[in-house]
């Protein structure tokens, strides 16, 4: 392995050249564990520079690179480009969105580290995110390093060098994407250049791997480093209890619908009266991921309003949406039909009912069976729904053992997969098994968990959960993979089944928390700017979606899970910082994030310049939704309710 500097100034006609070239001088000095170096202007500086890892001899199209929560192997760059949500990939031609290498700003990772897969090993950089002003001079920040902030840093990649790449400055290129259809050029030299005095002297730290892997799941012994070197704890601003009470309490007063027999997806605050922006489904973003998690509240609550709202709005669903035609439920209604053209449907390759919430539907209202159940109330109708469409999901497996993405209106038989997201039909299967004891369909369903896992997780690479970004990398997806090794690990006996079962659990934890924050980047936008929301904990949503959503906080209780069969310390730590992160992201009081009231929460947090489009009066940008969202809430509501609750 070998370090290649190189720098590029502002007003530069060409691209990186020599330090030289740019009247910088380097020294370098090599300490144990870390590589240092000292680089001094001759003259004044303003531009970025690039510290570039390179791996001689090792050239190859087969690499595959990790810029956390941005970049997963190649983003699937060898995929089609002609889809409506955008996201970076890597190819070796420059046909947008696609391009030889990406560099991006710090706080676009979840993680200040760029890695490499090939050949069997991992390589790659850490160093840090930012730099500041601390003990008079200008010093890379460390946790528990105060000072004033100068400059966010940045990190690339490379397909067509096979190298990773941490620069002083930054540059979003050769494209900054706001969002999935908001693609501005390359970042002009300006507030993201690196300023050097003449004579000063910048000292660079780099810590530099170089590990054994079988394969692309080694970049977690990187990650794990990462962690114990960087991380900072979230602020701890609600308790547990406090937050399930406000958020509970809230949207139950400013956001049930009762003519809809549900919720509604946005409550926007007008002074004198609230606007409702209603996008119904049955789940994901409206319906049972709001309405199963207000239950488990209205229990640990002692809130009968609650829970009949709830119990309303499950009953519904229950006992409405099926269509007779196929045994699965239609996924919306809309002025008393029920259909499947959700607002994601313009989406769809192909119309149908998507797997993705006819398993997370079927999965909520058992999780809503069995805490009737523990409390004294049993749902036979519930069960019984859950039995008609789970009869029907696991015919639709393909050769490969994948669920279906979409399955077909007329005969509920398989149209499309390739894709993550029918693991939220074998999530709902598991759990119905362990409910029932029913034991016909677990042994296809352990061959489907072999199949999700070998061909998504063990590559990192887990695509095609929500419908909204066309099969791009996400977080979401795999959290119903998670749910469904949990309840598989409930059921089976062999304990050789059990230990592997716990070990693909740790691997689809460890790709969760790749996407998930690890330090508390400096936001510069308000609102979060100005109340002292911290990132760790939060985990950002998709390569194509780049802002922080709640949903990772649903599956506290599979963390906690986990940890009763293994001394994980990353995963509890992780855990933690997932409790602490979920306590602080609404209102404690009215307006404390600039609009709404108390208890409310959106599910949009901004920490870079990604989906910066909300906007204040003035125009100016927002980092958060103006809005209570009460599937956003749920997904906290979730997590509390369960363990954490009674923990604290």
């Amino acid at each position: 392995m070998g370090i290649l500097i190189t720098a590029r100034q502002k007003g530069a006609k060409e691209e990186y050249t020599s330090p030289g070239e740019n009247n910088l001088s380097v020294k370098m000095v090599i300490p144990t564990d870390d590589m240092e170096f000292m680089i001094t202007a001759e003259e004044d500086f303003t531009g970025v520079i690039k510290f570039a890892l390179t791996r001689e001899g090792d050239a190859s199209p087969e690499a595959r690179f990790f810029l956390p929560g941005f970049m997963y192997g190649t983003n699937r760059g060898e995929a089609p480009l002609l889809v409506d949500s955008k996201a970076p990939r890597l190819r070796m031609t420059e046909d947008f969105p696609a391009n030889p290498w990406w560099m991006v700003r710090s706080d676009r990772l979840s993680h200040p580290a760029a890695l490499m897969y090939l050949n069997g090993r991992i390589t790659g950089i850490a160093a840090s995110p930012y730099y500041i002003y601390s003990e008079g001079g200008r010093r890379q920040w460390k946790p528990g390093l105060t000072g004033e902030f100068d400059q966010y840093c940045g990190y690339g990649c490379s397909l067509e060098k096979n190298e990773v790449w941490y620069t002083l400055g930054y540059e979003n290129a050769p494209f900054l994407f706001v969002d999935s259809h908001k693609i501005n050029p390359r970042t002009e030299m300006g507030e993201n250049c690196f300023r050097i005095k003449k004579g000063e002297t910048v000292s660079v730290r780099l810590h530099l791997f170089d590990i054994k892997a079988e394969d692309e799941r080694g970049i977690h012994d990187a990650l794990k480093w990462v962690y114990e070197n960087y991380h900072e704890s979230p602020r701890k601003r609600s308790t547990v209890a406090e937050t399930v009470r406000d958020m509970a309490e809230a949207i139950a007063e400013d956001a049930w619908i009762p003519e809809n027999h549900s919720y509604t997806c946005f409550v926007f605050d007008k002074g004198d009266h609230f606007e409702y922006r209603l996008l119904p489904s049955i789940s994901w973003t409206n319906g049972l991921s709001a309405a199963a998690p207000m239950l488990f509240s209205a229990h640990r609550l002692g809130s009968e309003k609650i829970r009949s709202q709830a119990i309303d709005c499950i009953d519904h669903i229950v006992h409405c949406s099926i269509n007779e035609k196929n045994d699965l439920p239609f996924l919306v209604e809309k002025d008393g039909k029920w259909s499947n053209s959700g607002w994601w449907y313009e989406k769809q390759n192909t119309p149908g009912h998507v797997a993705y919430l006819i398993g997370q539907s079927v999965y909520l209202i058992l999780r809503a069976y069995e805490w009737e159940k523990n409390y004294g109330t049993e749902h036979p109708d519930w069960l019984e729904f859950a039995k008609r469409v789970i009869n029907r999901t696991e015919k639709g497996r393909n050769q490969d053992y994948e669920y279906p993405y979409v399955f077909s209106e007329k005969t509920g038989s398989g149209m499309e997969y390739d894709s993550f997201s029918g693991a939220w039909c074998m999530a709902a299967a598991a759990y119905y098994s362990y409910l029932t004891g029913e034991r016909a369909y677990v042994d296809d369903m352990m061959l489907s968990e072999t199949w999700y896992h070998d061909a998504y997780i063990r590559h990192e690479e887990c695509y095609g959960g929500p419908l909204d970004i066309d099969k791009n990398i996400d977080s979401e997806g795999i959290l119903s993979y998670i749910r469904a090794v949990r309840y598989l690990h409930e059921i089976v006996e062999s304990d050789e089944d059990r230990e592997r079962l716990l070990d693909h659990m740790r691997d689809a934890l460890y790709y969760e928390y790749t996407f998930k924050f690890c330090y508390n980047s400096p936001i510069k936008v308000p609102p979060l700017s100005e109340v002292g929301w911290s990132s760790c904990g939060g985990s950002i949503t998709s390569v194509t979606n780049p802002h922080i959503h709640p949903m990772s906080s649903s599956i506290l209780d599979e963390m906690a899970y986990y940890l009763r069969f293994r001394d994980d310390g990353y995963i509890r730590s992780r855990m933690e910082d997932t409790v602490f992160w979920s306590c602080q992201c609404h209102n404690s009081f009215d307006g404390e994030f600039g609009y709404g009231k108390k208890g409310w929460m959106s599910e949009r947090f901004c920490h870079s310049e990604g989906l910066l489009t909300e906007t204040y009066p003035d125009g100016s940008p927002a980092s958060t939704w103006f809005a209570l969202m009460p599937w956003a809430c749920g997904s906290i509501l979730e997590g509390l309710a369960g363990e954490a609750y009674d923990r604290k």
